[in-house]
Protein backbone atom coordinates (compact mmCIF):
# COMPACT_ATOMS: atom_id res chain seq x y z
CA UNK A 1 0.00 0.00 0.00
CA UNK A 2 1.42 3.44 -0.84
CA UNK A 3 2.51 5.82 1.94
CA UNK A 4 -0.14 8.44 1.12
CA UNK A 5 -2.97 5.86 1.36
CA UNK A 6 -1.68 4.61 4.75
CA UNK A 7 -1.35 8.15 6.06
CA UNK A 8 -4.91 8.93 4.95
CA UNK A 9 -6.10 5.72 6.66
CA UNK A 10 -4.50 6.73 9.99
CA UNK A 11 -5.35 10.42 9.57
CA UNK A 12 -1.76 11.69 9.67
CA UNK A 13 0.04 13.97 7.26
CA UNK A 14 2.52 12.27 4.89
CA UNK A 15 5.13 14.81 6.02
CA UNK A 16 4.91 13.33 9.53
CA UNK A 17 5.80 9.91 8.14
CA UNK A 18 8.74 11.23 6.10
CA UNK A 19 10.06 13.29 9.05
CA UNK A 20 9.99 10.19 11.25
CA UNK A 21 11.79 8.18 8.57
CA UNK A 22 14.57 10.78 8.42
CA UNK A 23 15.04 10.81 12.21
CA UNK A 24 14.96 7.04 12.83
CA UNK A 25 18.65 6.58 12.01
CA UNK A 26 19.83 9.57 14.05
CA UNK A 27 21.53 8.77 17.36
CA UNK A 28 19.94 10.43 20.40
CA UNK A 29 23.02 11.29 22.50
CA UNK A 30 20.95 12.45 25.48
CA UNK A 31 19.00 9.18 25.60
CA UNK A 32 22.22 7.15 25.34
CA UNK A 33 23.67 9.11 28.26
CA UNK A 34 20.51 8.56 30.32
CA UNK A 35 20.56 4.85 29.53
CA UNK A 36 24.21 4.59 30.60
CA UNK A 37 23.43 6.28 33.95
CA UNK A 38 20.50 3.91 34.53
CA UNK A 39 22.67 0.92 33.59
CA UNK A 40 25.47 2.05 35.93
CA UNK A 41 23.07 2.41 38.89
CA UNK A 42 21.42 -0.91 38.05
CA UNK A 43 24.78 -2.70 37.95
CA UNK A 44 25.85 -1.00 41.18
CA UNK A 45 22.82 -2.64 42.85
CA UNK A 46 23.95 -6.06 41.61
CA UNK A 47 20.89 -6.23 39.39
CA UNK A 48 18.35 -5.85 42.19
CA UNK A 49 17.17 -2.24 41.64
CA UNK A 50 13.82 -1.84 39.92
CA UNK A 51 12.43 1.21 38.20
CA UNK A 52 11.16 2.85 41.42
CA UNK A 53 14.50 2.40 43.18
CA UNK A 54 16.35 3.75 40.17
CA UNK A 55 14.08 6.82 40.03
CA UNK A 56 14.93 7.51 43.69
CA UNK A 57 18.65 7.03 43.10
CA UNK A 58 18.55 9.30 40.04
CA UNK A 59 16.74 11.99 42.06
CA UNK A 60 19.46 11.76 44.74
CA UNK A 61 21.94 12.59 41.99
CA UNK A 62 19.84 15.55 40.86
CA UNK A 63 18.43 13.81 37.77
CA UNK A 64 14.65 14.02 37.53
CA UNK A 65 13.27 11.18 35.45
CA UNK A 66 9.88 9.49 35.57
CA UNK A 67 9.50 5.82 36.32
CA UNK A 68 8.02 5.01 32.90
CA UNK A 69 11.02 6.55 31.17
CA UNK A 70 13.34 4.58 33.47
CA UNK A 71 11.33 1.44 32.64
CA UNK A 72 11.72 2.16 28.91
CA UNK A 73 15.47 2.74 29.30
CA UNK A 74 15.77 -0.51 31.28
CA UNK A 75 13.89 -2.35 28.53
CA UNK A 76 16.16 -0.87 25.84
CA UNK A 77 19.24 -1.94 27.82
CA UNK A 78 17.68 -5.37 28.53
CA UNK A 79 17.92 -4.82 32.30
CA UNK A 80 15.62 -6.99 34.41
CA UNK A 81 15.50 -6.55 38.17
CA UNK A 82 16.08 -9.74 40.09
CA UNK A 83 15.16 -10.19 43.73
CA UNK A 84 16.51 -12.79 46.14
CA UNK A 85 14.65 -16.06 46.12
CA UNK A 86 12.38 -17.21 48.86
CA UNK A 87 13.69 -18.53 52.13
CA UNK A 88 13.08 -21.94 53.65
CA UNK A 89 14.41 -23.22 56.94
CA UNK A 90 16.30 -26.46 56.58
CA UNK A 91 15.29 -29.25 58.91
CA UNK A 92 17.35 -32.24 59.94
CA UNK A 93 14.29 -34.46 60.24
CA UNK A 94 14.50 -34.82 64.04
CA UNK A 95 11.43 -33.88 66.04
CA UNK A 96 12.06 -32.06 69.33
CA UNK A 97 9.90 -32.67 72.34
CA UNK A 98 7.69 -29.81 73.49
CA UNK A 99 9.03 -27.82 76.43
CA UNK A 100 6.72 -26.35 79.05
CA UNK A 101 6.14 -22.59 78.78
CA UNK A 102 7.16 -21.38 82.25
CA UNK A 103 7.08 -17.67 81.35
CA UNK A 104 3.32 -17.74 80.55
CA UNK A 105 3.53 -14.36 78.74
CA UNK A 106 4.64 -12.52 81.91
CA UNK A 107 6.92 -10.09 80.08
CA UNK A 108 7.10 -7.44 82.83
CA UNK A 109 10.15 -8.33 84.91
CA UNK A 110 11.13 -6.77 88.28
CA UNK A 111 14.90 -6.57 87.67
CA UNK A 112 17.76 -7.26 85.27
CA UNK A 113 19.11 -10.75 84.57
CA UNK A 114 15.94 -12.54 85.65
CA UNK A 115 14.39 -13.38 82.28
CA UNK A 116 16.07 -13.32 78.90
CA UNK A 117 14.40 -14.20 75.64
CA UNK A 118 15.77 -14.83 72.19
CA UNK A 119 14.94 -15.40 68.58
CA UNK A 120 16.57 -16.26 65.27
CA UNK A 121 15.78 -14.49 62.01
CA UNK A 122 17.27 -14.51 58.55
CA UNK A 123 18.77 -11.66 56.54
CA UNK A 124 19.73 -11.44 52.85
CA UNK A 125 23.37 -10.30 52.82
CA UNK A 126 26.10 -10.55 50.22
CA UNK A 127 24.02 -12.71 47.84
CA UNK A 128 23.11 -15.29 50.48
CA UNK A 129 20.90 -15.87 53.52
CA UNK A 130 22.55 -15.46 56.91
CA UNK A 131 20.95 -16.06 60.29
CA UNK A 132 20.95 -13.67 63.24
CA UNK A 133 20.29 -14.85 66.78
CA UNK A 134 19.61 -12.26 69.47
CA UNK A 135 19.19 -12.41 73.25
CA UNK A 136 17.19 -9.68 75.00
CA UNK A 137 16.91 -8.92 78.70
CA UNK A 138 13.17 -8.46 79.30
CA UNK A 139 13.79 -5.97 82.11
CA UNK A 140 15.95 -3.57 80.07
CA UNK A 141 14.33 -4.46 76.71
CA UNK A 142 17.80 -4.32 75.16
CA UNK A 143 19.82 -6.74 73.06
CA UNK A 144 22.48 -8.17 75.33
CA UNK A 145 23.89 -10.85 73.03
CA UNK A 146 23.88 -11.73 69.37
CA UNK A 147 25.54 -13.98 66.79
CA UNK A 148 25.48 -14.44 63.01
CA UNK A 149 25.89 -17.70 61.12
CA UNK A 150 25.18 -19.32 57.77
CA UNK A 151 23.03 -21.98 59.41
CA UNK A 152 20.20 -21.68 61.98
CA UNK A 153 21.43 -24.35 64.34
CA UNK A 154 21.89 -24.69 68.10
CA UNK A 155 25.51 -23.50 67.82
CA UNK A 156 24.20 -20.11 66.66
CA UNK A 157 21.86 -19.80 69.65
CA UNK A 158 24.63 -20.91 72.03
CA UNK A 159 27.00 -18.23 70.69
CA UNK A 160 24.41 -15.51 71.30
CA UNK A 161 23.68 -16.84 74.79
CA UNK A 162 27.38 -17.05 75.65
CA UNK A 163 27.88 -13.43 74.58
CA UNK A 164 24.98 -12.32 76.81
CA UNK A 165 26.19 -14.47 79.71
CA UNK A 166 29.71 -13.03 79.64
CA UNK A 167 28.64 -9.42 78.99
CA UNK A 168 26.23 -9.57 81.94
CA UNK A 169 28.85 -10.90 84.38
CA UNK A 170 27.84 -14.58 84.35
CA UNK A 171 24.56 -14.23 86.31
CA UNK A 172 22.95 -17.21 88.07
CA UNK A 173 19.33 -18.34 87.90
CA UNK A 174 18.35 -16.59 84.65
CA UNK A 175 15.29 -17.97 82.85
CA UNK A 176 15.75 -18.10 79.08
CA UNK A 177 12.61 -18.12 77.01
Amino acid sequence: MPVRALCRLFDIAPSTYYEREQKKDLIDAERLQQRSVVTRLFNKSNGSAGQRTLVTQLAMQGINMGRYKVAALMKEAKLVSKQPGGHRYKTNGKVHSTVENKLQRQFDVAGPNQVWCGDITYIWADSQWVYLAVVIDLYARKVIGWAISRSPDSALAIKALEMAYHLRGQPKGVMFH
